[in-house]
């Protein structure tokens, strides 16, 4: 029988959102509500249907993770759209795997760590917003590379991607923090992409076209 864990304490709400998304949902139900005193019942409802999908794009929902060592999971929910083998990048030098999961505007866009280990540097590079499905988002679009250390001192990456309408990504690490597989990391606004770089020890377990989820998806194995 599969064993999973909770990499986060599970939350008290019947509904968990984002933090993130508080001053977004705020300040979408004020100006319902000022339409709403307004008499402007034509743009009260519009506004009160702009308000709860903000709700539903910052929900943050509890993901149990599988207890496998050797597992590594998806950093984001969303549908895989490149599955290949690289000589490598200037985010990671030697050849690897890449994985790249776009995110759309109706999926989870809390991310969550891939592999336990130790986070060895971040960088964050400002650039482009073209639309986040695109093979040149990769490393035209404003992103930020997260390098962690994993157990035996394999490394990998993970890329956080800003899209077409995405103006802010979030990260909630830093370097020399010690993660745990499946944990909250951060987060992109308003639809993105997540790609992961992986060494050639992974036996990759998911290609194009699969759908995913942040924590509970498994991208590949290490070899024992």
């Amino acid at each position: 029988m599969s064993r999973f864990i909770w990499p986060n304490a599970p939350s008290q709400s019947g509904f968990p959102v984002a933090k993130a998304g508080y001053p977004f949902i705020f300040g979408a139900a004020f100006i319902t509500g000022t339409l709403a005193l307004l008499g402007l019942s034509a743009a009260t409802l519009l506004a009160l249907a702009v308000t709860l999908f903000i709700c539903f794009f910052f929900r943050d929902p509890d993901r149990v993770v599988p207890d496998r060592p050797t597992a590594v999971v998806s950093p984001a929910d969303g549908k895989v759209v490149v599955v290949e083998s690289i000589d490598g990048d200037e985010r990671y030098p030697e050849k690897c795997h890449k994985i790249s999961i776009f995110m759309s505007i109706f999926n989870v866009h809390v991310n969550r760590v891939p592999c336990s280990g130790t986070i060895k540097s971040i960088h964050y590079h400002p650039g482009k917003f073209f639309s986040a499905n695109l093979d040149k988002a990769s490393s035209s679009n404003e992103h930020n590379a997260i390098h962690l250390e994993a157990e035996k001192g394999h490394a990998i990456c993970f890329v956080q991607i800003a899209g077409l309408v995405a103006r802010r990504i979030i990260c909630g690490v830093a370097e020399n923090d010690t993660v745990m597989r499946g944990q909250r990391f951060g987060l992109i606004c308003f639809g993105s992409r997540l790609d992961v770089y992986l060494p050639l020890n992974v036996r990759v377990n998911v290609r194009v076209g699969d759908r995913v989820q942040a924590g509970t998806s498994v991208l590949g194995e290490w070899d024992e």
